[in-house]
């Protein structure tokens, strides 16, 4: 799936300021979350982030260094496709046009061969030869995980996703979006994965090239699922977002950078899950706005605004 394009910002440095922060489930054995994020979004430093969920049930025993192998052969992969895209001493780039083809079909179809291929390889270093014989697909079961990530330069903003957790992003002109959401919402606790079957045709894929100069999006989030499973419906969810682009743009990164901590706590204690965020903050879009106009006044409507978590009650899911 392939979403409608979104505009950037050309310009010689685009201030992208990142935060990230994780948190393990009540009563989880382990964090089986990973994430990872790099860069400035130049096109010498692209700007990369990754989060990634091991499903982290018996069948899944290695699903905490299936999510970590997920994250670090994305961002492998992430770097290949910004170097393509924004080619280095004078060589020519690609079509945008040749560009959205390896970004939905090749990306995909590679980093799936390389989990494969590196779960395979630790399952035969680490297993002892006393061990039951299983089956190549089993043995990936074990290592299942999903996936969420992004890269953003100077030319194109793409993003992939397989499985559950979700990509946010705020527009130029506040508006949030989830452009990698499903069309039908997973069932349970089943969700695609690095693990199913052919699973390069189930990754989706976000495509936005840069069109037009001074319409960046403010804010891209990625995010594994115990965020959004934390409020009792997507409007909960996509206010919070609201809220922190709101939180960003009046206090700073780092005065979100000092309570995400107790946000995504507070969250976990809703979903009971892991709980992971990465965000890129476009400093020069949101603090002048659209045309170079400073927004206007005024956040997102309490409760959802993240300005004190203890005030972020009524978008959760109740404690029932």
């Amino acid at each position: 799936m392939v979403s409608a394009p979104l505009r950037m910002t050309h310009g010689p440095l685009p201030l992208w300021d990142t935060l990230q922060g994780s948190v393990q489930g009540v009563n989880k054995a382990r964090n089986q979350d990973h994430h990872d994020a790099e860069g400035l979004g130049t096109a010498a430093q692209p700007l990369i982030m990754a989060v990634a969920d091991g499903h982290g049930s018996a069948v899944h025993a290695r699903s905490h260094l299936g999510s970590r192998f997920a994250v670090d052969l994305f961002v492998q992969q992430a770097r290949q496709f910004a170097a393509l895209a924004e080619p280095r001493g004078g060589t020519r780039p690609p079509s945008l046009a040749w560009l959205m083809n390896y970004a939905q079909y090749t990306l995909p179809r590679q980093l799936v061969s390389a989990w494969q291929e590196t779960a395979l390889g630790h399952w035969e270093r680490s297993s002892s030869h006393g061990e039951p014989g299983l089956s190549p697909t089993d043995k990936l079961v074990l290592y299942g995980s999903t996936l969420v990530g992004a890269v953003l330069t100077p030319r194109v903003f793409a993003a992939w996703q397989l499985g559950d957790g979700e990509l946010a992003v705020v527009t130029d002109d506040g508006q949030v979006t989830v452009p990698l959401a499903p069309d039908e919402a997973d069932l349970g606790d089943e969700t695609e994965s690095l693990c199913s079957p052919q699973a390069w045709l189930r990754v989706r894929t976000h495509w936005a090239p840069v069109t037009a100069p001074g319409r960046a999006p403010r804010l891209v989030s990625l995010s594994t699922d115990g965020l959004s499973k934390s409020f009792a419906s997507d409007s909960g969810f996509r206010q919070f977002m609201a809220g922190l682009d709101d939180r960003l743009s009046a206090e700073g990164p780092q005065c979100v950078r000092a309570v995400l901590p107790q946000w995504l706590t507070k969250a976990s204690q809703h979903s009971g899950d892991d709980t992971t965020l990465v965000a890129a903050w476009h400093t020069a879009t949101a603090l002048t706005g659209p045309g170079g106009v400073p927004p206007a006044g005024g956040g997102a409507a309490d409760p959802a605004d993240p300005a004190d978590p203890a005030d972020m009650t009524d978008p959760y899911r109740s404690d029932e």
